[in-house]
């Protein structure tokens, strides 16, 4: 079953609302490292990542606990997104095929769990490398990875023909072999650079 693309929503709200949501995670980021670095004497846990569950299209539950002994990436968007998720995955999916055997998991979180069910997740996946895993679950589960993550995900206003865009931060995590965030990851760079980089968390 392909995933459904809808209608494109206004560019100028859209773009607007999504540059903010970016804003604002960018911001949570830099008060992380700023925690982690202004007091060497008592260091502080990361406030991004930790405990989460959810759903691949085989019926698999992934967990923060079945992904330990290997660095990962997490990416949170939706596949009725009209730019900017694909847009991330391809690049995503770019840095993992120059990896080679080397290649790390990448989840792709859905925001938007009433439309995006573990197998829609799935086929939208498929067509980038196989190395990006989507994940869904129930609204709960999808809420506290969101929390888990610091995520910012707002579903917009419902158009005529009941569709509805998601508003989200669109920020690419680098975990490492034991699920502690370390980075906001440059994807937007050559990915034979990326990758490189990556392959040293290995």
């Amino acid at each position: 079953m392909s995933a459904v693309q809808p209608n494109k929503p206004p560019q100028s709200r859209t773009l607007a609302t999504r540059a903010i949501a970016t804003l604002v995670a960018v911001a949570v980021l830099g008060l992380v490292a700023f925690m982690l670095t202004s007091s060497p004497e008592k260091p502080r846990a990361a406030l991004i990542g930790g405990a989460f569950a959810l759903q691949d299209g085989d019926g698999k539950t992934i967990s923060d606990r079945t992904l330990r002994g290997r660095p990962f990436l997490v990416y949170f968007g939706y596949t009725h997104c009209p730019d900017v998720c694909p847009t991330e995955l391809a690049r995503i999916s770019d840095v993992l095929t120059q990896m080679g055997d080397k290649s790390i998991p990448a989840l792709f979180i859905t925001v938007d769990p009433e439309r995006d069910t573990p197998n829609i997740m799935r086929d939208y996946v498929s067509s980038f490398n196989p190395a990006i895993v989507g994940l869904s679950g129930s609204r709960q589960a999808i809420d506290a990875a969101e929390k888990t993550f610091r995520v910012f995900a707002r579903k917009g206003p419902l158009q005529a023909d009941g569709d509805y865009s998601m508003d989200h931060s669109s920020i690419v995590y680098l975990m490492d072999k034991n699920g502690a965030f370390l980075e906001a990851f440059n994807v937007e760079r050559a990915p034979k650079d990326a990758a490189k980089d990556l392959e040293r968390f290995l």
